[in-house]
């Protein structure tokens, strides 16, 4: 039996800004294009991709995380200097920190990672390879 994350699939009401940040944050990530369409784009990291798409069915003109559904996705960051760096770009990328005051360690003190979430709402944690 195979295990883990096939791919993601995330909606989206704005596909241009979508395209720009996401773009940004996973080829940061080291994921790399896999397809584009009219209505969407994936990225790919080893097995698992990831789509953005703004498809037809669309019935909601904003994202919100705090509502019943998913909250957030959580993807490898690398070392904590690479998670350094994507949070010190984020910013002129389409992304704000979320709990800046606590970063690297919102987490708490044995989980180093940046908390982003871009213009739609939607939020990501990258997250450091563990260290010791």
């Amino acid at each position: 039996m195979t295990v883990g994350v096939h791919h993601i699939e995330i909606w989206v009401v704005d596909l241009d800004s979508a395209r720009t940040s996401w773009g940004w944050l996973l080829v940061a990530l080291g994921w790399s294009v896999d397809q584009e369409w009219d209505t969407g784009i994936s990225w790919r990291c080893g097995e698992v991709y990831l789509v953005v798409t703004r498809p037809p069915a669309v019935s909601d003109e904003a994202h919100d995380r705090r509502l019943s559904g998913m909250n957030h996705i959580a993807l490898h960051g690398g070392t904590q200097a690479d998670v350094d760096r994507i949070a010190g770009q984020a910013s002129t990328r389409g992304w704000k920190a979320l709990y800046a005051d606590r970063f690297p360690y919102a987490g708490g003190p044995d989980h180093y990672a940046a908390y982003l979430e871009n213009e739609a709402g939607f939020k990501v944690e990258v997250i450091a390879a563990s260290v010791g």
